[in-house]
């Protein structure tokens, strides 16, 4: 070994032993006559000392020369600091050196390594490896060390057993794009990556595994978003012989055991909420429910009053953010500039005050008297002192929009607070939903999903209204995780696929190995997956994944270390039978 203790290890307990330590430079402080040296390892910083008085006279001088991050192992004594640190865990102690060995030198880095850097977030990626050499950095991939082992750990004493399934596996239509991979070997011919081991899984439920989990790596093709990745991992967890609650409960119990076992905290039973109720009191199926501002529906209180915008609209809806009758017209005037963002695209908004002393003032005086201003505040329940703000338009996009704002009021407001965790089952999702583009129904969570028992013969005469046997996990405003209870019987699944437009020849050719299966005694099973990185995140308190991926791609799905991807030459394109077709033709 080339230590004989890490730099976050010692302390007054070792002083007058011997050490050999070896790291990386952080820092030095040149006095002339005496030189520090901040040397760092994973496990934390020790002080180093070269004396020009104690210290041998080669090494003195030799330790001139060191520059940030050059590696280097030095022996020495441990000393009492007289001027202590109590920041630093080593902070009682120093390390008088007497021998040093640089094993590498090092080029300047192109920012600083420090837990605060001046590295911009394109640089830092570039340079991924400098950076996981940053605390924060490293911090959160020991943290995700520490969920994925607490989740392993819970599921094995569970019963459940870990089963690699296959990477290289055939494309199927429904879902995000796929990644494909051309085979040298069948020319013409390709894998695709998996989206999920979903087939995988239910095929494991038919070889009577009976309980199934796998931490493992996903991959989808599709536009990327502010906090996507094209490979993220996914706990996956497939069971036999349950129903819906039973999964609920299981996985009620693993979230439960992360936030206690991690944050200490003890949280309650998870509230259940229907896919309706959370789109009508929210906007959206994956509710902060931290906070209030739920919405209120306004038709019978804003229509009718002559005012065009909310007249001519299907829907008005409405919020009352607490504290906020006080904002200024140029703070209000910020609001309906963010709305009318392309991101939201809204085409205004409508505000109301109610005044601490209880009288109104809103941007449509003209229209609404104060005693319709208070049925409003009635309505929305606001109270004195808050503010309401309304929008119109067609349902849908304007409960996103709303939701959307809601969301950032609370960020303005401070009432995301990330030391709170609350959790909720969101249930009864819609099984299809139509699309106007291809005039066909789509699966809303996956073609292998059950329809609630009791509205299996509204898939006859009416499918848009059957509700699926589908349910998502829900942590502070995101989706930690979704599963359902799947189709085990081939003429039900057989019955899907003709909702979802597949011929009997498409159904065979892309899932005749499960159909198949299905006729060989297939148990009912459920399952459900995790999104490990955004779980991590939110148990971290953040929301950017990015930052607890040892290495990952950004926006626009591109690894700017290794600067991939790239195009590969002639020789690998004729061996795999390929023609790249040129840019300008695409």
């Amino acid at each position: 070994m080339l230590r004989t203790n890490n730099c976050g290890a010692l302390g007054l307990a070792e002083v007058g032993q011997q050490v050999t330590l070896a790291g990386w430079v952080q820092k030095t402080r040149n006095k002339g006559f005496m030189l520090w040296v901040d040397l760092r390892d994973r496990y934390g910083i020790t002080q180093i000392i070269f004396d020009s008085e104690r210290t041998p006279k080669a090494v003195f001088e030799q330790a001139q020369s060191l520059g940030r991050e050059f590696v280097i192992q030095i022996r020495g004594e441990v000393i009492e600091r007289e001027s202590k640190n109590p920041n630093m865990n080593t902070g009682d102690i120093e390390i008088l050196a007497d021998q040093l060995h640089i094993l590498n030198t090092a080029s300047t880095p192109p920012f600083t390594i420090e837990d605060k850097t001046d590295g911009g977030e394109e640089l830092r990626m570039q340079y991924r490896y400098l950076d996981i050499r940053r605390k924060p950095v490293r911090d959160n991939l020991l943290f995700r060390h520490q969920v994925t082992l607490a989740v392993r750990n819970y599921l094995s004493e569970a019963n459940f057993v870990e089963v690699e399934t296959p990477y290289l596996i055939k494309s199927t239509p429904e879902g995000a794009r796929d990644f494909v991979v051309p085979s040298r070997m069948h020319k013409g011919e390709f894998y695709a990556l998996p989206q999920s081991p979903q087939t995988f899984k239910q095929l494991l439920m038919v070889g009577g595994m009976d309980k199934y989990f796998q931490i493992v790596k996903c991959f989808r093709d599709e536009d990327l978003r502010a906090d996507r990745q094209p490979e993220f991992t996914q706990i996956d967890c497939e069971l036999t012989f349950v129903e819906q609650d039973d999964i609920l409960d299981q996985f009620e119990g693993l979230t439960r055991h992360l936030i206690k076992n991690i944050h200490g905290v003890d949280v309650g039973e998870f509230p259940r909420m229907p896919y309706e109720e959370a789109m009508r009191r929210f906007g959206n199926d994956k509710p902060d429910i931290r906070f209030g501002m739920e919405f209120a529906e306004m038709n019978a209180v804003a229509k009718g009053k002559g005012f065009g915008v909310f007249d001519s609209q299907e829907f008005v809806v409405g919020i009352a953010v607490p504290g906020t009758a006080e904002y200024t017209r140029k703070q209000i005037d910020g609001l309906i500039d963010w709305v009318k963002r392309p991101q939201i695209g809204a085409l205004g908004l409508v505000w109301a005050k109610y005044n601490a002393d209880g009288s109104f003032k809103s941007s449509v005086d003209k229209f609404f008297t104060a005693e319709d201003l208070s049925a409003w505040a009635e309505t929305t329940g606001a109270q004195p002192g808050d503010l309401m703000l309304v929008m119109a338009g067609a349902k849908d996009s304007t409960r996103s929009q709303l939701s959307a704002l809601r969301m950032e009021m609370a960020e303005r407001l401070e009432l995301r607070d990330p030391t709170v965790f609350a959790p909720l089952w969101v249930t009864d999702f819609p099984l299809l939903e139509w699309d106007e583009e291809s005039q066909r129904y789509h699966a809303m969570h996956h073609p292998f999903t059950a329809p609630k028992p009791e509205e299996i013969e509204l898939l006859a005469t009416d499918p848009g209204k059957v509700k699926a046997n589908a349910y998502d996990l829900v942590l502070n405003g995101n989706e930690i995780g979704g599963g359902s209870i799947r189709i085990h019987n081939a003429d039900l699944q057989q019955k899907m696929f003709d909702l979802l437009g597949f011929t009997p020849e498409e159904a065979q050719a892309q899932f005749g190995f499960l159909m198949d299966a299905f006729q060989y005694g297939a148990p009912p099973h459920g399952g459900i997956a995790f999104g490990l990185d955004r779980l991590v995140a939110i148990l971290g308190g953040q929301e950017t994944i990015r930052d607890f991926i040892a290495f990952p791609k950004n926006n626009s799905g591109r690894d700017l270390m290794i600067d991939a991807p790239t195009s590969i030459d002639a020789g690998q394109l004729d061996e795999l039978a390929l023609v790249i077709q040129p840019k300008d033709e695409v």
